[in-house]
């Protein structure tokens, strides 16, 4: 079964009209904001749960807030295939991070409602909560809700004006005590594929509209510091000055150099910088810097760290200075199943002659799913990789193909599992 090109650009113009309706639904009207609990995250989940319906899916929303349909097998009660992403943002948003991949998953049930069609697997399609993080500062609740990975901390955990989640929940008519309900059992669910816009440049540099994502980066992020000797600008001599700021610039460049050089694949962040006592006429005494570290595999990962911090050393040593870390943050990477690569890739090829395959370089959503099923996923071009942003851009140009090959992957998929 495969969609023709007028078929997919109806559904490519129809996902377009929908992402503009749902960046309606926001918190301001200078901005896109929708999280997680909100009055403006049920109106979505209504919304999108009245498109699911006249695709011809059963509609519920589940016990921590995420809105799911499911389209039925040839034989009812046949495991799932889950499609799916995220209906929240973050504030001052664009309209198409998460939203695309649930409304792309919806005109693939419609194509297959308005032919009557029915799969070896039921289709189940997900619109998550919560994956960005915005209210309370903790990420993939919708996703871990399915995979009964809450923490049980989290539903004490408050927002910025302190009112908790288990709060937040009873207040749009949620049970926190209830929460394990949201919970899949594993045999309902026989993997996940998500299809979402890049946020990178990857696939505008490549001129492609579509490809097929290898793994999702696992990521260290740090707070080092180096400690050196505060003194004056004009009575040190340059040979006696333990300058921490020239420590820290020599280590920054080192760390540009040395990722550059290592894997194409990784990428080394110093994102905040800040110097004491900060002034003009004050050599610095001490540099506090964050190192974010990120790649889809976690051995090269792990090697580039030790690489970079282990120079950070030597700098210290050498300069007579002294350096520590702290690591606050540790993702692991999250391979996608080759088998649903191949499956994507496959299809891909079909629809625009060609495939490639990159790393996410930003979280999702199948992370917290990949702990329980295999998970794949397609990314779309975004125009110059601008996301988290008003300015985010697909066009429908390029979700007619995806919408064409999200399809074919998914019929091949249903077909393999029969």
């Amino acid at each position: 079964m495969k969609m023709n090109a007028s078929e997919a650009q109806t559904a490519a113009l129809r996902v377009m009209t929908r992402c503009d309706a749902l960046a309606e639904i926001s918190e301001s009207a200078d901005g896109l904001t929708r999280v997680y609990l909100s009055p403006e995250h049920l109106r979505a989940n209504a919304c999108v749960g009245e498109w699911m319906k006249a695709a011809g899916m059963q509609v519920w929303q589940d016990a921590v807030g995420n809105i799911c349909g499911r389209y039925e097998a040839v034989d009812v009660g046949a495991p799932a295939l889950l499609l799916g992403s995220h209906l929240d943002t973050v504030r001052n948003a664009g309209r198409y991070d998460g939203m695309l991949g649930v409304l792309t998953a919806i005109e693939t049930v419609q194509w297959l409602h308005e032919r009557q069609q029915r799969l070896p697997l039921a289709i189940e399609i997900i619109g998550f909560g919560d994956e960005e993080g915005t209210r309370f500062g903790i990420t993939l609740l919708g996703s871990r809700g399915i995979t009964g990975t809450w923490p049980e901390s989290w539903v004490t955990h408050p927002d910025g004006n302190g009112i908790t989640v288990a709060q937040a929940m009873s207040d749009v008519g949620l049970d926190s005590t209830q929460i394990h309900r949201a919970a899949r059992d594993v045999n309902e669910i026989v993997a996940y594929l998500e299809l979402h816009i890049e946020q990178g440049p990857c696939l505008e540099q490549e001129n492609l509209a579509l490809g097929v994502v290898t793994a999702i980066n696992g990521a260290r992020r740090l707070n080092c510091r180096f400690t050196g000797e505060a003194g004056h600008a004009g009575t040190v001599p340059m040979t006696h000055r333990k300058d921490a700021l020239a420590a820290a610039a020599e280590w920054m460049v080192f760390i540009e150099h040395t990722t550059r050089e290592q894997d194409p694949q990784l990428v080394a962040t110093v994102g905040t910088l800040s110097c004491a006592p900060g002034a003009v006429n004050v050599i610095p005494g001490e540099v506090d810097l964050s190192l974010d570290v990120r790649g889809p595999q976690d051995d090269p990962l792990e090697a580039l760290l030790s690489t970079l911090l282990t120079q950070a050393e030597a700098i210290a040593l050498r300069r007579g200075l002294r350096f520590e870390s702290h690591e606050y943050y540790r993702i692991a990477a999250t391979a996608c199943d080759p088998l649903l690569q191949q499956a994507l890739s496959h299809a891909v090829e079909t629809v625009q002659g060609r495939s490639v395959s990159l790393p996410s370089g930003a979280g999702h959503d199948a992370i917290a799913i990949a702990e329980r099923w295999p998970v794949g996923m397609l990314f779309v071009r975004n125009d110059r990789g601008i996301s988290h942003h008003p300015a985010e851009s697909v066009m429908a140009e390029d979700v007619a193909p995806a919408v064409q090959a999200y399809l074919q992957a998914i019929c091949h998929i249903a077909e393999q599992n029969r």
